[in-house]
């Protein structure tokens, strides 16, 4: 389920079982839908608390060492996957468990 609210504080987010957007338009950008449909299989896979624990101590991690908040965002392992693969409309299809991991 898709919901607009401008609480977001980027474009998107996904907190099972919704995707956040900022903006109305938004519900309809398929490779941001996309990426964030990425991150559910991932919360799915390791259950959404773990998930979250996980995220953040990569991000802090990688605060630490790159010293640079987007860079840190940019590399954590979740972020790497959905990134990676966000434009490819048949990847959740084919998608392996714990594919992240190779990121």
């Amino acid at each position: 389920m898709i919901l607009v609210t401008r609480l977001v504080p980027y474009s998107a987010m996904a907190l099972w079982p919704f995707i956040l957007v900022k903006k109305k338009e938004m519900r309809h950008d398929a490779v941001l839908i996309n990426h964030e449909r990425i991150h559910h299989r991932q919360q799915l896979e390791m259950g959404i608390v773990l998930f979250y624990l996980v995220y953040l101590i990569n991000y802090l991690f990688n605060l630490v060492k790159y010293r640079a908040h987007y860079r840190a965002y940019r590399e954590i392992i979740f972020e790497r996957e959905a990134y990676a693969m966000e434009a490819d409309m048949e990847y959740l299809k084919r998608r392996r468990f714990f594919q992240f991991v190779k990121f």
